[in-house]
């Protein structure tokens, strides 16, 4: 039992090992070409900071930043659950009704393909300026991906599993909750992978159109006060420190996708 224990977490960390190294490989690679060649070429850091540079004005603003950051996160992860909430529930909707999803999605792919800066003013005027057109901007970027691929994971039901309960007369909303849901789990969840990285996205695009500056703004704010003063490499940082954001969330989605599915599905059985 010890060396069976043994074994086991022993191909753990090899497995930890194999997928960690090659890109950390290629990171530490990258920094030290980045860092050689800007020295060697003598470009000034307002130009283009050496990742030194970066680290250095992250460090002397790491109180800013870290505030930055904080805002920045509550209104994605707000954004982000109701598109959630909202993307699952209007699917659910639209997939009791064939008639209702022809009527009623056209007008949702309109509303995906209209450029959200256009939009963004009237956010404003309905909602205000500060966290709630934030959040109401972070939720329709990352809507559209959440209603997509639940609908999809709904109609793609098996038929024979439909007529199952059809046979055991299962009304539509036993049908949904018992069968078509856990079925579109993967789909679901397959939304949510991409939407959790457009939260953010959203997030910082409205901090620059609806964002409140001062002490409490986010880093859609920190980027832009930062650009106006050619803080070049704190722009760099801040600019990292959302992808990094980005980058965390998806993780923590995949990693709530691999738990829900390991046991069943193989996207997660293989992985």
């Amino acid at each position: 039992m010890g060396r069976k224990n043994a074994s086991s977490s022993g191909s753990l960390s090899r497995k930890i090992v194999s997928l960690a190294v090659p890109p950390l490989v290629v990171f530490v690679l990258f920094v030290a070409l980045w860092e050689i060649v800007i020295r060697m070429s003598g470009v000034q850091p307002y130009l283009f900071p050496k990742p030194s540079d970066i680290v250095t004005a992250a460090s002397e603003n790491w109180h800013n930043l870290l505030v930055s950051v904080r805002t920045t996160i509550a209104e994605a992860v707000l954004g982000f659950a109701l598109s959630v909430v909202l993307g699952v529930a209007f699917a659910v909707l639209l997939a009791l009704s064939k008639t209702v999803e022809r009527s009623v999605y056209p007008y949702a792919i309109i509303l995906q393909t209209i450029p959200i800066v256009a939009v963004a003013p009237i956010i404003v005027i309905w909602f205000g300026a500060g966290m709630n057109a934030i959040v109401i901007i972070a939720f329709l970027i990352a809507f559209f991906p959440i209603l997509s691929n639940t609908l999809i994971g709904l109609n793609s039901t098996e038929m024979n599993m439909k007529n199952l309960f059809y046979l055991y007369n299962a009304t539509k909303w036993q049908t949904i909750w018992r069968l078509r849901i856990p079925a579109a789990l993967p789909y679901i969840l397959a939304g949510m992978k991409i939407s959790c990285s457009l939260s953010v996205v959203g997030a910082i695009v409205g901090e620059y159109i609806a964002g409140i500056g001062g002490l409490q703004g986010g880093l859609g704010y920190a980027i832009t006060v930062a650009s106006t003063r050619l803080q070049t490499a704190y722009l760099f940082a801040c600019g990292l420190t959302a992808a990094v954001m980005g980058i965390v969330f998806f993780l923590l989605i995949n990693a709530l996708s691999n738990r829900l599915l390991r046991s069943w599905h193989d996207s997660a059985i293989n992985s």
